[in-house]
């Protein structure tokens, strides 16, 4: 019996010690193979994903132009309408704040808010702003738009009446033709910058150190959707961090009816990811989910991976339940949302704790919200 247990001991120090090891860096590896699963993610999702948002944005540049030239109803709601597929597209590459999108501070760019209607006002009236100051951040990108487009009058014939005016009319075309093109311009840097060097750079620094593409690339994954999708897009509107909610800190505050449109693509974008799941079809490559798999990492008896799935899953089904506007929900019924973001925290511990543990990668973002 004793021979017994030092053998079993031993097989189980050979097990350990095949999966994990620490070189003379002092460096946590194991035999995952994270060059393959940093491919998988640069070639069949980070890339395709922002080939199509550029897309996205190239179109929403000609409806913009349009729309300048002939300003009328029509263009208009053509315009209102390749803004949404680029604003629902735009979640697909958000929480890749790496590479030259950290570099440029592309996600504060492109999408803060709630943004300043006074100070966005001040800047037409003016005809004079910079839009690469980060003090302007508030008054530019896709929240901005959602006001030009969709804020400045509940008529259609009204919001048009802004473009048209003899005194401002000119102004506002400006701004809005400005805005436009700094996000297109930026998005062409950042995809440019993929399938330019960065994208063999990426994949080939694949050790296991705070600055290697994975531990850097996991940790932008779990601050998006912490800060971003369960605070940004639920928490704050439903008042979880200020106790009072927040109905006008919604994400397309004015447009109204988009803002659950826009959780669950960032939701579904998160847990592709997760999944190593191509953006262009239905197959999967090394992941996260393959890598917790090759671990055999276990909690309460279950497979990591499956627990984290099954609650991106349940979080998604409470939040069928919403009002297609946020703003309105949290006016009429809040505990929906409340109950929505008590979902998405569950997945919060399992990702950041159970995972990060696993894989060996540490935090590097501060976490000042108190959850």
């Amino acid at each position: 019996m004793k021979k017994f247990g030092f053998l079993t001991v031993v097989v189980l120090v050979l097990i350990l010690a095949a999966c994990s090891s620490s070189d003379d860096s002092g460096e946590t590896t194991d035999n995952f193979d994270r060059k393959a699963m940093l491919e998988n993610v640069a070639d069949n999702i980070v890339i395709p994903a922002y080939q199509n948002f550029s897309a996205n944005m190239a179109a929403l540049k000609v409806a913009t132009s349009d729309f300048v030239g002939t300003t009328d109803e029509s263009n208009l709601v053509t315009l209102r309408q390749t803004w949404s597929t680029a604003f629902i597209s735009w979640q697909s590459v958000s929480m890749f704040e790496i590479g030259k999108a950290e570099e440029i501070s592309f996600r504060n760019f492109m999408n803060v808010y709630p943004v300043s209607a006074t100070n966005i006002e001040a800047n037409i009236s003016s005809g004079t702003y910079d839009l690469t100051s980060v003090s302007q951040q508030d008054e530019q990108g896709f929240g901005a738009l959602d006001y030009l487009i969709n804020g400045l009058s509940d008529s259609d014939a009204a919001i048009v009446g802004f473009y048209t005016d003899a005194n401002t009319g000119t102004n506002y075309k400006n701004y809005l033709t400005d805005l436009v093109t700094r996000m297109d311009d930026m998005t062409s840097e950042v995809l440019n910058d993929w399938t330019g060097t960065f994208r063999d750079s990426f994949v080939n620094n694949s050790g296991s150190s705070a600055t290697s593409s994975l531990d850097k690339l996991v940790n932008d994954f779990i601050f998006h959707y912490e800060k971003h999708l369960r605070a940004g897009k639920i928490g704050i509107p439903a008042g979880v961090f200020s106790g009072t909610p927040l109905d006008d800190r919604v994400e397309a505050i004015y447009k109204g009816d988009l803002s659950k449109t826009l959780f669950n693509a960032n939701l579904d974008a998160l847990q592709d990811f997760f999944n190593g799941k191509n953006f262009s079809n239905n197959a999967t490559g090394q992941s996260l989910k393959t890598y917790l798999d090759f671990l055999n990492t276990i909690k309460d008896g279950e497979d990591l991976s499956s627990l984290i799935n099954n609650q991106f899953n349940s979080a998604r089904t409470i939040a069928t339940n919403l009002n297609e506007d946020f703003s309105e929900q949290v006016r009429t019924n809040n505990s929906l949302m409340l109950n929505t973001y008590d979902e998405l925290q569950k997945n919060v511990v399992f990702l950041k704790v159970d995972m990060l543990q696993a894989i060996a990668v540490n935090v590097d973002f501060v976490d000042a919200d108190g959850d």
